[in-house]
């Protein structure tokens, strides 16, 4: 793959940062969605409200905790990758995600932890795939730099003539206004 896919992003140090904040918000926004409705669903009749905020509380804060820690790992293998390699591409991306999946199924085993890796890296083959297709569908649908200058000097044309238009008016507004008499006047 080339680099022209757009991988614009913070350099690697304060990425790592920058990703576990990331992933710990829309691990605790997603959570406290997900908790809400499971505790209002579990939470006897009289008390469901109280019982959805509670397990919001109680649950959603380690969601997004475990969402900082695979954000954290996964910016760091793709920060190693991109030193290592010297380039910046979707292959960084696929390679970290498969890593962090091993890495975070370590504790079970070989056998886990391979099975993980290979979700992991499927995962993020599927993101970065339809990325790339997006960006390339959506690349087509806007004008090229050269129609946009060329649209932006015809507006700035048309906007001249539609003001020298405008000034000719009113100039021939203000010579005619003294010559203007009523017929009763004759």
């Amino acid at each position: 793959m080339s680099d022209t896919v757009g991988h614009t992003r913070e350099p690697c140090p304060d990425r790592i940062l920058d990703d576990v904040g990331g992933a710990f918000a829309m691990g605790l926004g997603g959570g406290s969605i997900w908790h809400f409705f499971k505790g209002l669903r579990n939470s006897p009749r009289g008390a469901r409200f109280a019982g959805a905020i509670d397990n919001v509380k109680i649950s959603a804060p380690a969601l997004g905790s475990s969402f900082a820690v695979w954000g954290g790992l996964f910016s760091t293998f793709d920060c190693c990758l991109v030193a290592l390699r010297g380039k910046e591409d979707p292959w960084n991306s696929i390679a970290s995600g498969a890593i962090t999946g091993g890495v975070l199924a370590m504790r079970a085993g070989p056998r886990a932890a391979a099975k993980q890796a290979v979700i992991g890296g499927v995962f993020l083959a599927v993101i970065e795939g339809c990325g790339i297709a997006l960006t390339r569908m959506t690349a087509d649908m806007g004008p090229n730099p050269e129609e946009l200058q060329q649209m932006q000097q015809e507006m700035a044309e048309l906007q001249r003539k539609q003001q020298r238009e405008r000034d000719m008016a009113a100039a021939a507004a203000a010579d005619t206004q003294g010559d203007f008499t009523y017929s009763w006047q004759k």
